[in-house]
């Protein structure tokens, strides 16, 4: 497999991390544009544990994941009271303060006789690991599916689990939800949790594909790019966000055919989807009809 293809496969994988977090709220009926905060949460965190405190990859990951499950809850606990726009534009202002914090954020150590971790603006160079292991770009692509292939799992697990069942429930009616029993506000933080702490993954991974990152690349258009890949692939199923992120990245931006138009092209899908279909290509009526048949 040629270098290209190798990047490109791997940032399918990376950024249906941060597309899978938006899901998950999605189905808990919350509309999220801050995404992107944990998932740059996630990347600085696993930076920092690997490249300066020099943890292995494996424990680097674990600590951006809790890192941006706890700063999820933080978010979480004022924020998911609010409902609709009002949730959208809190999780939006949480995701541009963070962003700022990055811009702010100096703290480097010296590593082999140079500075290394996060420098403000100028963004945080020298996350090499997995190069200074001899990690090839294969392998590297073949863990970031692996672990996506779990999460995948898990999300099959969930869909047909109690949990899961409450999760769409809460989705679809909380007031209803909460007649029945279920404890809306406790599984909301949970879930807002859970998806910090999956977008915190994918930038732990993203940080050591890269080896720098910058506080621009969390901006407002991933966190916008991460709702339309759920909101196009579909929210009948995990695998929703995942045919997102390969329309866009494999499809829209790989193509030439769409070179200098790939925005406008992906806005109009957008648009187009949600006016006829608005929970996506693979809502639950076309995953219904997926399992009768297969």
């Amino acid at each position: 497999m040629d270098e290209y293809t190798t990047g490109l496969l791997t940032n399918v994988a990376l950024f249906s991390f941060v597309a899978l977090s938006a899901y998950l709220l999605l189905v808990a009926g919350e509309l999220s544009f801050g995404q992107q905060g944990f998932f740059g949460i996630g990347a600085y965190a696993g930076g920092i544990a690997t490249a300066m405190l020099g943890l292995p990859l494996f424990l680097g990951i674990l600590v951006a994941m809790v890192c941006g499950a706890a700063a999820a809850t933080l978010v979480g606990l004022p924020t998911l009271r609010l409902r609709g726009i009002h949730f959208a534009m809190a999780t939006l202002a949480a995701a541009e303060m963070l962003r700022i914090l990055f811009e702010l954020f100096h703290w480097q150590v010296q590593v082999g006789g140079e500075s290394v971790g996060p420098d403000g603006t100028q963004g945080f160079r020298g996350i090499r690991w997995i190069f200074e292991r001899g990690i090839e770009p294969g392998q590297f692509m073949a863990l970031v599916w692996s672990l996506l292939a779990l999460t995948l799992l898990g999300f099959f697990f969930l869909e047909r689990s109690r949990l899961g069942t409450a999760l769409r429930a809460v989705g679809a009616d909380p007031a209803l939800a909460q007649a029945l029993g279920i404890d809306v506000d406790r599984l909301k933080l949970g879930v807002a949790a859970a998806a910090g702490a999956l977008a915190a993954l994918g930038g732990a991974l993203f940080a050591h594909h890269n080896t720098y990152i910058e506080p621009r690349n969390f901006d407002l258009m991933l966190g916008v790019h991460s709702l339309a890949y759920a909101l196009i692939g579909g929210l009948g199923t995990a695998f929703g966000p995942l045919l997102g992120v390969a329309l866009d990245l494999g499809l829209l931006d790989a193509s030439r055919v769409f070179q200098g138009y790939r925005m406008i092209v992906f806005g109009g899908l957008v648009a187009l989807l949600l006016a006829f279909r608005p929970r996506g290509v693979l809502d639950e009526r076309a995953v219904h009809w997926l399992r009768t048949r297969f």
